[in-house]
């Protein structure tokens, strides 16, 4: 790296904390600044860059697409820089530890065996963020993520913990005793999906159907598809692992199985965990193979 080539700290300091408070009197109040100096600051990065980050649009500023690249690069750069030294000091030490999981794994999977780790480890407070739109773990935000898929994010390291397959299930209220040899003949019931997201459709459009408007599609909240699909509310997509108890009792029906790479794996980002999540992710480790408590 070339230090000489790179604009002043403070530059790229108040460029970035413009770019997160959207104005210059924002910047400075979070620097303890003048407005009028990190405009000062801005002028001199773009002369610098030779390139203009900042465009004004009325009464307010706007960033260009060249600003947004860099501020960008720079949230990633502070960010990152702000969970080292906060992990080397123990800064960040009180903050909970942040756990990001879909609805239907933090109910079937997590949840149940959450208590073991709390008596393990009484001091640490959690956040579990159950939801369905994806959350990328995070200098100050995210610690750790559990998420389904083929493993590969991008930026991310993963690391399998629950190998499972994607299943076609229904009730016996529903579906009965009936064969079914093609996947067509599942257009004849009504279907549940995950609200946010459509696990459904996906699947659907891989095996090349859709479903005739004549039929009901009901969306509900990740946690609750399991529910529903007892019930015999509708055909859902889910996964085997999380059906396993229901269809052995007799619950569910496995319609239709997918067999692949997929599972849920335990999404990191590169670098130093902080001791609380390095805790948790070594427990996640010893539960692949333990069962939940009652």
């Amino acid at each position: 790296m070339n230090w000489c080539d790179l604009p002043s700290l403070n530059a790229l300091r108040a460029f970035s904390a413009l770019a997160q408070a959207g104005s210059a009197s924002g910047a400075g109040a979070a620097l303890n600044v003048s407005h009028a100096a990190i405009s000062q600051q801005i002028k001199a990065l773009e002369a610098h860059m030779g390139l203009a980050l900042v465009r004004r649009e009325g009464r307010g500023l706007a960033l260009t697409d060249e600003g947004k690249h860099l501020a960008a690069a720079l949230d990633e750069g502070f960010g990152l820089i702000a969970q080292q030294v906060a992990a080397l000091t123990g800064a960040d030490a009180a903050r909970p530890l942040q756990i990001s999981t879909t609805p239907q794994f933090a109910a079937v999977w997590l949840m149940p065996r959450l208590r073991d780790f709390q008596t393990r480890h009484p001091g640490v407070d959690l956040m579990v963020h159950p939801s369905p739109q994806r959350a990328d773990p995070a200098p100050g935000g995210v610690d750790l993520a559990l998420r389904f898929g083929l493993g590969h994010w991008d930026g991310l390291e993963a690391e399998l913990l629950v190998p499972t397959d994607i299943v076609v299930t229904a009730a016996p209220s529903l579906v009965g005793d009936r064969q079914f040899t093609t996947r067509e003949e599942l257009l004849d019931y009504p279907w549940l999906t995950e609200l946010d997201q459509s696990p459904a459709s996906d699947w659907m459009f891989r095996a090349g159907l859709e479903l005739p408007r004549g039929h009901s599609i009901t969306q509900v909240p990740g946690n609750l598809m399991l529910d529903g699909a007892r019930a015999g509310h509708g055909v859902a997509v889910l996964t085997a692992s999380s059906v396993e108890a229901d269809v052995a009792a007799g619950r569910l029906r496995i319609l239709f199985r997918d067999c692949g790479e997929t599972g849920y794996f335990i999404v990191t980002r590169p670098g130093i965990l902080r001791p609380q999540a390095k805790a948790f992710r070594r427990w996640l480790r010893a539960q692949r193979d333990v069962a939940p408590a009652k």
